[in-house]
C-alpha cells in the first residue's frame, strides 16, 4: 500500500529526523573505526545510545504523523524495537558478548524489514525512496552477517558494526535530503495562489 500525497507531505515535514538518524549512525561508525581498542563493552554502550536516539526519532515521527499516515504505527513499532534494544544494551552490559550480538543482529533485521516496507509504500509518491529500501537492505544484511559470524574477533566485529552503521547512515541521509526537497516543494505549492 503506497503513501498518499498528504501522507508523503506529512512525513516530509520530518525530513530532518532521517538526516539526524543518518548522521548519528555515520558518527557511530566512524568512532568504531577510530577507537577500536575501546572494546566490546564500550561499543555496546555506544550502540545502546545510538539505538535509543534512533528509536526516539522513529517514535516521534510515528506520533507526529498518526493523523495523516495510515500506517504510522510502523514507525512506532520500529521505535519501540530500537528503544528496547538500546535500553537492554545500556542496562545489562554484563551480558555475554554473544547475547548482545544476537540482540544487535535482531534489531538490525527488524528495523531493516520495516524500512523496506516503508520504501515500498513511498515508491508511488516520490523519487529516491529506494534510499530507504537500500538502508533497510543494508540493515538486514548487517544483521545476517552478525548471526553468521558471531565468533569473530572484537576488532573484526567493531569494523563490521562500524561499516554497517556508516552505510545505513549514508542511505538515511540521502533519503532525508530527498524528503527535504519534497517538503520544500510542498511549501511552495501551498503558498501558490491557484485562483489566478
Amino acid at each position: 500500500m503506497a503513501f498518499t500525497v498528504s501522507e508523503t507531505v506529512a512525513v516530509s515535514r520530518w525530513w530532518w529526523t532521517f538526516i539526524l538518524r543518518g548522521l548519528l549512525a555515520v558518527a557511530f561508525g566512524v568512532l568504531a573505526f577510530i577507537a577500536p581498542a575501546w572494546g566490546l563493552a564500550i561499543l555496546v554502550a555506544l550502540f545502546g545510545v545510538w539505538a535509543l536516539i534512533d528509536g526516539i526519532a522513529s517514535l516521534w515521527t510515528g506520533i507526529r504523523t498518526r493523523r495523516v499516515a495510515r500506517n504510522w504505527w510502523l514507525e512506532i513499532v520500529e521505535g519501540v524495537v530500537s528503544v528496547l534494544a538500546g535500553l537492554i544494551a545500556l542496562a545489562l552490559p554484563g551480558f555475554a558478548a554473544g547475547i548482545l550480538l544476537l540482540l544487535i543482529a535482531a534489531w538490525a533485521i527488524v528495523t531493516g524489514a520495516l524500512q523496506i516496507w516503508n520504501a515500498i509504500r513511498l515508491r508511488e509518491q516520490i523519487q529516491g525512496e529506494f534510499w530507504l529500501g537500500l538502508a533497510g537492505a543494508a540493515s538486514i544484511l548487517f544483521g545476517i552477517l552478525i548471526f553468521l559470524f558471531p565468533a569473530q574477533s572484537t576488532l573484526t566485529l567493531v569494523w563490521l558494526i562500524g561499516s554497517g552503521a556508516i552505510v545505513i547512515g549514508a542511505f538515511l541521509i540521502l533519503l532525508g535530503w530527498r524528503l527535504r526537497g519534497v517538503h520544500e516543494l510542498g511549501k511552495l505549492d501551498a503558498a501558490h495562489d491557484f485562483t489566478r
